[in-house]
């Protein structure tokens, strides 16, 4: 949009800086694999393998089925916004979404572009996709900050002088005011934008504010639906839950069990840890030192923690990489039907 208002100004210094801020993720990605390796190494690759074992086939199966199903369930969660739409669409959309996230070396921001798009080629408008997106993005994250309160705590309760509780609740305290701001933001976001389009100038207004309105007046009519803001909030903290049973599960297949709240603490303030670090593509590094350390507080081995990180790792690929090639060979499929009629006319 930048370079479309001052194409002659910004386009050389867009292009000069383009190139490092491109840079920032790959060479966060290198980094967090290597962290990685040192760590696999450090404590043992062979003790991380013997942990992996002791979970199985069944239980890296169980994991998977739980965690299909928590996506139909976020989809649900996301439909609640959009009443009338057919089930299948936001489900498909949150499948999307999720393996392009956790799969693909994108940024989540990535993942919401992606799943958006696979909801508009199903049938949903473009408009409403992203409007949609935005809200159930925003609904997801304030679950989140909840579920992050419930484990910050619970540990409170059973470490009560738990090193880890003060940056948690900081961290916890700023992201419910960035929450809150970016709730506001899309409440009153066309006023401000308006009011800055004036500033630039009306010709910069007059390409952008249809479009803009356009998007504002979906997100009001989105927000004007009380009963499904809190469908799809309460959904998304029964899923954010409902996820730590993957992991409690894991332990008792390997045989290492931990009682419920305490796996939910550990879940709780990791995916914390992951938002934080939003800017390393898909958490690489980031969700395994989180698992050895938040793991050390409660008992946990740091090869069975590694292990456990690398199990997710492997249930994306095994759910994201299909999804993903079912989404390519449908795009495929519409492009071939849509030249195939140009061919015709």
């Amino acid at each position: 949009m930048t370079r479309a208002a001052f194409p002659r100004e910004r386009s050389g210094a867009a292009r000069r800086s383009g190139g490092p801020v491109r840079l920032v993720p790959i060479a966060a990605g290198l980094a967090g694999l290597a962290l990685i390796a040192a760590l696999i190494l450090h404590f043992g690759a062979a003790a991380v393998a013997r942990s992996l074992r002791a979970i199985g086939w069944t239980g890296f199966a169980a994991v998977c089925l739980i965690h299909l199903g928590l996506i139909a369930v976020m989809g649900i969660a996301w439909r609640a916004l959009l009443p009338g739409t057919r089930p299948w669409i936001p489900i498909w959309g949150r499948l999307v979404r999720d393996s392009a996230a956790e799969v693909l070396p994108l940024s989540q921001v990535g993942g919401y572009v992606a799943g958006a798009r696979a909801a508009v080629f199903a049938g949903l408008g473009g408009t409403t996709a992203a409007a949609s997106t935005i809200v159930d993005v925003t609904l997801e994250f304030v679950a989140q900050l909840a579920y992050t309160a419930i484990a910050l705590l619970l540990l409170l309760h059973f470490r009560p002088d738990a090193k880890l509780a003060l940056p948690a609740g900081i961290g916890l305290a700023a992201a419910s005011v960035l929450a809150a701001l970016f709730l506001i933001a899309q409440r009153h976001g066309f006023n401000l934008l308006h009011r800055f389009a004036r500033v630039l100038g009306r010709g910069w207004a007059d390409r952008t504010a249809s479009g803009a309105a356009a998007l504002h007046a979906a997100l009001l009519g989105i927000h004007a639906r009380k009963t499904g803001l809190f469908a799809s909030f309460s959904l998304h903290l029964a899923c954010w839950i409902a996820s730590a049973i993957e992991v409690w599960l894991a332990l008792r297949f390997a045989g290492s069990p931990l009682g419920f709240p305490t796996v939910l603490v550990i879940e709780g303030l990791l995916y914390a840890l992951r938002t934080a670090a939003f800017a390393v593509p898909n958490a690489v590094g980031v969700q395994e030192a989180g698992y050895v350390l938040l793991g050390a507080t409660f008992g946990l081995t740091p090869e069975m923690a590694l292990a456990l990180s690398l199990l997710k790792r492997a249930r994306d690929f095994a759910i994201g990489l299909p999804a993903l090639a079912a989404w390519q060979l449908a795009e495929s499929h519409r492009l071939w039907r849509r030249a195939a009629r140009r061919r015709g006319a």
